[in-house]
Formats: structure tokens, sequence, C-alpha cells
């Protein structure tokens, strides 16, 4: 069985429906990458299976599972039993995540005490530890620090420290390397990996940048407009789209042969104002008139689904090597 199982989530804004069907399903000790722009639903599908959409967002049809569980609906003093202590969330800006009036070790210590009961003593103790497992240097005296009085990469150690803290079935990261540069990225990533690897945790992994995603997942979902529009094995997605958009994102990619970086035209959609059939046609380069009609996810090859109405012809030309537009 899953660890978590979502199926058909709808999320909704006042009017604007910002999810609409998503579904995916995140084996244990399995990485599931989830990519797009900004504004495509990646941050809200992690909220709302946290538990943690703001008013007015609330779901409006759709099922989220824990290990058979059906979360959706249950009593909010219900899911903050699970928050933090069966599905743990790493947030982009660690500053902002971190109490600035806490010490750190008393930060890591909370979840500890809260979920599990612990002793304000042994809960510090057990922090020290934490920090000492995330890499943090000189975890006692870093314990009493406050998040002010450590850098970037050391304060997003702590949250990845806390989010671990209580050994989670499922771990939530969010964009967890954006305010970092690209060594102490590559720093985060590994921890990430190595952690999951030893406590066997599903990660659902968040970032607009594909090629960090690349490098960690095993199965990739990309999304735009609040669906998922291609998903699979992360080799096979990245190497044979069949989503126009995932062949725009790819392309949108720094490469060092290139005199300059592709940009893929147009704006996201209006969640407001959604065109008729599929949202990228308007920005496709493959549009035609059957795009006016809504497409469905359909198998390319074994695990890997697009949603397109060319999917199939786009993915045999890819592999060919002769796609035309």
């Amino acid at each position: 069985m899953p660890v978590l199982e979502v199926n058909d989530l709808h999320v909704s804004f006042g009017k604007s429906e910002i999810l609409r069907g998503v579904t995916f399903s995140l084996d244990a000790g399995q990485t599931l990458g989830v990519v797009g722009e900004s504004g495509c639903g990646k941050s809200q599908t992690g909220f709302a299976v946290m538990g943690m959409l703001q008013s007015p967002g609330k779901i409006t049809q759709g099922s989220i599972k824990l290990e058979g569980r059906e979360l959706v609906g249950i009593p909010e003093k219900q899911y903050q039993e699970v928050r933090g202590a069966q599905i743990g969330l790493v947030m982009q800006d660690p500053f902002t995540s971190l109490n600035p009036m806490m010490k750190i070790g008393d930060q890591i210590g909370e979840v500890l005490r809260l979920h599990h009961g612990y002793s304000r003593d042994k809960a510090w103790k057990e922090a020290v530890k934490m920090l000492d497992e995330v890499g943090v240097p000189a975890p006692e005296s870093s314990a009493r620090k406050y998040p002010h009085q450590m850098s970037g990469g050391q304060r997003q150690r702590v949250v990845i420290a806390i989010a671990f803290a209580c050994r989670p079935k499922i771990l939530i990261a969010d964009e967890p390397t954006t305010a970092l540069d690209v060594t102490l990225q590559a720093q985060i990533l590994r921890l990430l990996r190595q952690l999951q690897e030893r406590e066997g945790t599903a990660v659902m992994m968040i970032s607009h940048d594909i090629g960090a995603i690349a490098s960690v997942s095993e199965r990739i979902a990309v999304f735009y407009a609040g669906r998922i529009v291609e998903v699979g094995p992360a080799e096979k997605v990245l190497k044979h789209p069949a989503m126009p958009y995932t062949r725009a994102l790819l392309s949108a990619l720094p490469n060092p042969g290139a005199s300059r970086l592709e940009a893929i035209g147009g704006q996201p959609p209006d969640f407001a104002n959604l065109p008729v059939g599929c949202s990228f046609a308007p920005r496709c380069a493959f549009a035609s008139e059957i795009c006016n009609t809504s497409p469905s996810l359909v198998d390319v090859e074994e695990g890997h689904q697009s949603e397109c109405w060319r999917s199939t012809e786009l993915f045999r030309s890819e592999l060919n090597g002769n796609l035309t537009k």
C-alpha cells in the first residue's frame, strides 16, 4: 500500500479552482519531484496534504489518504497529531520558518515534547543529537543560538532537523534550496537524500527547478494550471518528454553551449479565467483546433503519462529524434 494516496483533489479559493483533479501516490522511501512555474499549484498541493490551506482555500472534492487513513474532513485536533509527527514540512525560507524568539534547541525539542511527550531535558538532548545528524557544527553550542546567529545553510539544516525529529512517514520539501547558493543547494539535497534513505521516508520535493528535482527524484510530476500534465519515472520524463510544457521547461534550463536562455512565451493562465480546452494551448507551439477540447492523461509508455492530444505522436518523435512542430 502506498504511504500517501491523493486522488482527484480539487481545491478552490473563492470562485477560483486552483487544483483541478490532482492524483498521485507515494511509496515509502520514494521521492516524487513536483515541478512547474510559480502559481501552478505545487505548493498548494503540499499545503492541502498538510491540512494547512489558508482561508478561503478549501478542498471541494477528492481524497488524501495516509497509509489508508482518510485525512480530508478529519477534525483539526486530529490533523495536529498527524502534522509534524507523521508528515514533516521543510519550507523554502528557513529564516521565516523559525521562531526568532526561541533558541534552536527549544524549537527542535518542542516537536518531540508535543508529539512524543519528552521531558524538557530529554527533548534538549535529542535536539542536540539531531543537529549533529544534520551536520550543524558544534551542535551543543548551536542549540543555544537563536536563528539570526546562524547562516542560511545552517538554518535550513535546523528546519530539516525539526522536520525529521519525529521520523515522519512523509516529508514535504517546498523549494528547500531556493534561498541558498549552488554549493549549499547540493549539500542540502544530499542531506535530505541521506536522511530519507536512513529513515525510509517518502518525500514530495516541490521546486520550479527541474534540474534540481532530477538529481533526487525517482518520479516526476509536472504541474500546469492546477493539474498534473505529465508524470512518470524521472529518467523517462526528462529524456523523452511527451507534453509540450515539459519540453519547454527543459529547454529553459541553462545550457553551456547556448548563446541565450530559451523562454516560455506568453503568461501562465489566470485561474479565474482559464482558457477553454487545454490550459497550455495559448502558449503551445504544437496547438491545433483539437486543443479547444480538454485532453486527459494517456499512457505513452509503461508508467509514463502525458496530458496532450499529441502525446503519443510527440513521444515517438522524441524517441526518433525528429520532432517537428
